[in-house]
């Protein structure tokens, strides 16, 4: 019977026009939020809310005291309010703390006694540090519940316990000489080089008080590591202490037991007397094993500062016992950490690149080169750099020595990017890409490529139009482009397009579009292998579009890219170039496969279809039509295609698309459209409400409603009553939204869609309620009110 029903509006449905008209700017501000004025002058989110006591609140559970809930506004209590009339716990506190004779204290908005055995904070607060206090370091634990809530193991708290005690010492050995070079500034300043002699006697008597003390500590270890730290200090009492003192700490380390222990000792007693070493180093003559060790122990920054005195040692070494290369690259080592004086370093850098340039062995050489590229880069210009550059080609492209150093190379170019964001002036250099063609491994050489460009991304802020800069990265991309081949994995793809992408975004002419286009089309040339480099040339650029889309692989991406470039060229008033992309889209939907590849995986095409017509449709409303085509052409065109497609098995696709059609003939059906393009006269101005043009609608309209109607009693016949409901519910709520119901006909075609949409009880009652009382709130407007009367032949069903 029902489906008789649904039958019968169609014969007599006739009226010249079925969609109900739209008035779109009233029913944007019927949505909008009200406005009520606030007087800011007394106004403030956090500003506490005044609630007295009205009356007593009724229902309360049976046995508890019912307690007074009206208040004097609407407005509900703000939590944070209490922040600021001071009842919260912490304002308590503080206020207790600052004025302990208070005689009362707010808490909860009430007022209390205090007893008078309260005792304040300010008075127990001494007695309880007194008696619990701890030299431990303790740690908040933010993330409470998690693993890291847990205690620390053993093994962690020891080392952190070592770590501790180290940065102590590492804090006595300058801060004691700090202090006691404040004694001795009384009644004169101490010079640099003072003596024994200079030092008054408090800060004697002060020194050796230390000493004294340190020299009852019973255990060895801990007595031997603070006399360490403060041997310096002997300065001050003799002469010849610091000397005397070493050889006794020296002969000391003899008596620890563990071989280990022992050796960390003697290191900590080198690392506080590098000046000492050196001097050791220099009377021991050309001991460079020696000199190389003490540059590898010693702080970046003592060595830095001794730079000089260490190149004239090195100097002084025999080249047979140990190659000065080797020392200067370890010089070079604490240099790219740390910084020598600035009128030193020019001196130091030709010192060094003297030796270096006279190594010939390729190997050794761009060991020690290497090292010294940071240091250059660090203080010099691109001058000093390039020079650098020049040398490394020099030694390493005879006999092809470049290819046994590719590591060393590739740090190089590391260590230089970083100094040089400005790419202008790094392509300025005459050896810089000279320096880049050693790199002829094709892996080698694309990581390097890779790395310049993810420095230009991140570092270049505006975009550029440099010949300069343009026609080296040309060149970078184009190699990293032709690495790709059939064995490239698709994640290899994705990050080298990504880099080459970003390159383009930064090219810009400004209102040279010639320049523009001639840059896009040597892109495209250059980069053909790379489709997301092609997608993205083709939202670059709108001139070649229509010739670059059919290159791409993905019939997703034509099609998207298709609808793309028609709605580009609609906006710019292009509308034969509009028409011949949108008609190529129409006719590129039969290609589409049933299942498409993402991510390695085989999936349904559907969704991915269904939401590409869905956005196509949104963009006929404001295609005009062809003058030579006619009444909605393209809207024919591709409901045609929708029926001719062959959809998967037990599908609805197909149906869903016609009840997504008819939204749209509805608003085409309207004096004044929902939106437009500036400059593009839409159908509404060509046909201007025309009988003829809304008959053709409505006739459309028809053919689409019955074509889902049919549908419908098929699947009453099959085990498809589920999807019937979901369908009925759907072509519901469309005609509900956008159909004429004062049409008695399509009124009760409405009817009997809810009622299909409930029969077998599978529709969502949550979704039903809230439709009903969307109904109602309509049926109140005055243009609505026929609504009322449909609300009483809608009702709820349920499963049984």
């Amino acid at each position: 019977m029902i489906y008789k029903l649904l039958y019968l509006w169609r014969p007599q449905f006739r009226s010249p026009q079925h969609s109900r008209a739209r008035k779109y700017e009233a029913e944007v501000q019927m949505c909008r939020l009200e406005v009520s004025a606030v007087d800011f002058s007394d106004y403030h989110p956090l500003k506490a809310i005044t609630v007295t006591d009205s009356k007593a609140r009724r229902g309360g559970r049976k046995g508890s005291t019912s307690s007074s809930s009206s208040s004097s506004s609407s407005v509900v209590l703000d939590p944070l309010s209490s922040m600021l009339d001071g009842s919260d716990p912490l304002s308590l506190f503080a206020a207790v703390s600052q004025t302990p004779a208070l005689p009362h204290s707010i808490s909860a908005g009430k007022e209390e006694e205090v007893g008078s055995d309260f005792e304040p904070w300010s008075s127990k607060r001494g007695e309880i540090l007194s008696r619990f206090t701890t030299t431990e370091k303790l740690s908040i634990n933010l993330f409470m519940g998690s693993d890291k809530s847990k205690a620390s193991s053993p093994s962690s708290a020891v080392s952190e316990k070592v770590r501790t005690r180290l940065e102590e010492l590492d804090d006595l050995e300058e801060g004691s000489q700090r202090e006691i070079w404040s004694m001795c500034a009384d009644p004169h300043p101490l010079p640099e080089s003072f003596s024994a002699d200079d030092v008054n006697d408090t800060a004697k008597e002060t020194c050796l008080n230390w000493f004294f003390k340190i020299a009852s500590i019973r255990e060895l270890v801990p007595r031997l590591y603070v006399e360490a730290a403060l041997l310096k200090c002997n300065r001050f009492l003799t002469k010849s202490g610091i000397q005397e003192t070493l050889q006794r700490l020296t002969a000391m380390i003899r008596g620890i037991g563990d071989p280990l222990v022992a050796v960390y000792a003697r290191a900590y007693l080198c690392r506080v007397l590098l000046t000492e070493m050196m001097d050791r180093c220099k009377k021991l003559g050309n001991n460079a094993l020696l000199l190389n060790s003490v540059m590898w122990a010693f702080r970046a920054e003592f060595v830095a500062m001794r730079a000089t005195d260490f190149i004239g040692m090195i100097k002084d070494c025999d080249e047979a016992g140990f190659p000065k290369h080797l020392l200067f690259a370890s010089l070079g080592r604490s240099l790219s950490c740390a910084d020598p004086p600035e009128s030193e370093r020019l001196s130091i850098l030709n010192d060094a690149w003297k030796v270096i340039t006279k190594v010939r062995s390729p190997r050794d050489y761009i060991n020690c080169a290497e090292i010294w590229v940071e240091f250059t880069c660090r203080h010099f210009t691109k001058r000093e750099v390039n020079t650098i550059l020049a040398d490394i080609i020099k030694h390493m492209t005879p006999d092809r020595a470049f290819e046994d150093a590719y590591p060393q190379l590739q740090s190089v170019i590391k260590k230089i990017l970083p100094h040089f964001h400005d790419f202008s002036v790094l392509f300025s250099m005459e050896k810089f890409l000279p320096f880049l063609d050693m790199f002829q491994k094709d892996s080698v050489r694309v990581e390097v490529c890779k790395s310049i460009m993810e420095v230009f991304i991140k570092h270049q802020q505006e975009a550029t139009r440099d010949p300069v800069i343009l026609n080296a990265l040309l060149h970078i991309c184009k190699t990293m482009h032709d690495s790709v081949n059939a064995l490239t994995l698709d994640d290899e793809k994705r990050s080298l397009s990504l880099l080459i992408n970003g390159f383009i975004r930064m090219v810009s002419f400004g209102r040279d579009f010639e320049q523009q286009l001639s840059f896009c089309v040597e892109a495209r040339a250059t980069f053909c292998n790379l489709e997301p480099v092609i997608i993205h040339l083709i939202h670059a650029c709108a001139a070649y579009s229509f010739i670059t889309i059919p290159s791409l692989t993905s019939i997703f991406n034509r099609l998207n890219l298709y609808l793309l470039s028609g709605e580009v060229a609609l906006a710019n008033q292009c509308l034969s170039q509009a028409d011949a992309f949108l008609k190529t889209a129409v006719s590129l939907l039969p290609e589409v496969p049933r299942t498409i590849s993402i991510e390695g995986k085989q999936r349904s095409s559907e969704p991915f279809l269904l939401d590409f017509i869905n956005n196509f449709l949104s963009t006929l409303l404001v295609v005009p039509d062809h003058p030579e085509q006619g009444v909605l052409y393209l809207v024919r065109g591709l409901l045609n295609m929708v029926q001719d497609y062959t959809w998967e098995d037990n599908s609805d696709a197909k149906i869903r698309v016609y009840i997504s059609a008819l939204p749209l003939l509805a608003a085409m059906s309207q004096e004044s459209y929902l939106y437009t393009i500036p400059k593009v006269d839409s159908n509404e101005t060509l046909y201007g409400g025309d009988p003829k043009f809304i008959a053709e609608i409505n006739k459309l309209c028809e053919t689409l409603i019955g074509q889902v109607l049919d549908h419908l009693k098929g699947l009453g016949r099959d085990e498809g009553v589920r999807r019937q409901g979901s369908l009925a519910f759907s072509l519901f709520g469309c005609l509900l939204a956008h159909g004429d119901l004062r049409n008695n006909k399509l009124n009760q075609l409405a009817v009997n869609l809810w009622n299909l949409s409930h029969k077998h009880g599978f529709c969502d009652t949550r979704t039903s309620v809230r439709t009903l009382e969307y109904i109602k709130h309509q049926a109140q407007l005055a243009d609505l009110s026929h609504l009322s009367d449909m609300t009483a032949r809608l009702s709820l069903q349920s499963r049984t």
